[in-house]
């Protein structure tokens, strides 16, 4: 298999951070980058959700504002 260079420009402090993660998991950035494109054609998509916070917020609101009630919460803070 041909293989191809890819190139792109991100924020320094974004590069230095994510190689920290991917040195704490045992893997370089190349390799998470060649793990996120080779999962990308898996899924024919994003791998993940992209939505996640935004329903975690809804949750959130409807908990506090009472609207949760299947589980016997009622006028609950989360603050």
């Amino acid at each position: 298999m041909a293989s191809a260079f890819v190139q792109f420009r991100i924020e320094s402090e974004v590069k230095e951070e994510a190689a920290k993660i991917c040195e704490q998991i045992g893997i370089d950035l190349p390799t998470y980058m060649r793990i996120c494109l080779s999962r990308l054609v898996q899924e024919k998509g994003i791998p993940f959700s992209m939505v996640v916070k935004r329903e975690s917020e809804e949750a959130k609101e409807e908990v506090s504002s009472g609207v949760t009630s299947k589980h016997g919460i009622r006028n609950m803070n989360l603050d």
